[in-house]
């Protein structure tokens, strides 16, 4: 068994926070479609202007974002995907087809698709994704946001120069390698995980969860193993647009030490923003601080 309760128990210990009030946003938003060497990545979108464009973690859905979609909508485009192996996108079979340069170039075609060129904001996964994307891409990603998730700089060494308790928080990774880590899970579990407690919207997780492909989500962990266990990695390039960052202090799962001299890693302004009483998911634990500072730093970059 996991230690933490595979951390992600822990999650469900921590307040909701605000919850976007426009309950019918689930109807309001429009459905579509991008493309990824014949791999289907469903988006929604909301609203009018500059696009945004939200990407969820693990385990989670496009749903992580209606707060932020709702205080955002009316400035901007807004748009949520739902990563491969999740709810209405695509979940092709095997590792190798959740490499991070494959990932990296699904959230390139859902950017394309918006236009060409985006705020990227992202969570946990999405994070580790949207980091890499913003390197590779730069002149696809106007601004960065990150939720919850340390430069990859950062977070290899953390994990490199790991005590006790970080090796033990990060202890899933590796139980995440089995080949029956898939059983652990299951969609009341994964929705409960995701939506957290008193969410109104828990059957429409789990619904989702059921035609998602755990395996899958798993991938994500097996193909990178071993990025995150390489002695020498190569060095990456410099951000040059401008990075919000959010940190719940909280959080086990990625350690607040791995945000150290994130700021020697990107030319342009940086804004670091600590939020002690949050953890892993600080875009629903503390809703109303993300999305108000968020419209702020967005607005004061037009």
């Amino acid at each position: 068994m996991l230690k933490h309760g595979l951390i992600l128990a822990a999650c469900l210990l921590a307040p909701l926070g605000a919850v976007a009030n426009d309950i019918d946003i689930f109807d309001a938003v429009e459905h579509h479609y991008a493309d990824n060497d014949g791999v289907k990545l469903h988006y929604v979108t909301l609203g009018q202007g500059d696009p945004v464009l939200f990407v969820h973690g693990f385990p989670d859905l496009w749903f992580s974002w209606i707060h932020q979609m709702e205080g955002l909508k009316d400035d901007f485009k807004v748009a949520a995907m739902d990563l491969r192996a999740y709810n209405k996108s695509d979940k092709p079979e095997g590792v190798e087809n959740y490499k991070l340069e494959i990932l990296i170039e699904d959230v390139a075609a859902v950017i394309d698709a918006l236009g060409g060129n985006v705020t990227l904001v992202a969570h946990d996964w999405g994070g580790a994704i949207a980091w890499r994307v913003a390197m590779v891409h730069p002149g696809k990603v106007d601004k960065l946001i990150i939720c919850n998730l340390t430069h990859p700089t950062g977070y290899g060494t953390v994990r490199a120069n790991a005590t006790p308790e970080q090796k033990a928080n990060t202890a899933y990774i590796e139980a995440f390698q089995a080949p029956d880590a898939a059983k652990r899970f299951n969609p009341t579990m994964l929705a409960a995980i995701a939506a957290g407690p008193n969410n109104p919207h828990l059957e429409r997780y789990k619904e989702a969860f059921e035609n998602s492909y755990v395996d899958g989500m798993l991938n994500y962990y097996r193909a990178v193993w071993p990025v995150l266990n390489a002695e020498n990695p190569p060095p990456l390039p410099n951000l040059t647009m401008p990075v919000l960052q959010f940190h719940g202090l909280k959080d086990s799962a990625v350690d607040k030490d791995g945000l150290r001299d994130t700021w020697n890693w990107i030319d342009a302004d940086y804004t670091l923003v600590t939020i002690p009483q949050s953890g892993h998911w600080v875009q629903r634990e503390a809703a109303e601080i993300v999305t108000d500072t968020m419209k702020w730093w967005l607005k004061a970059r037009e």
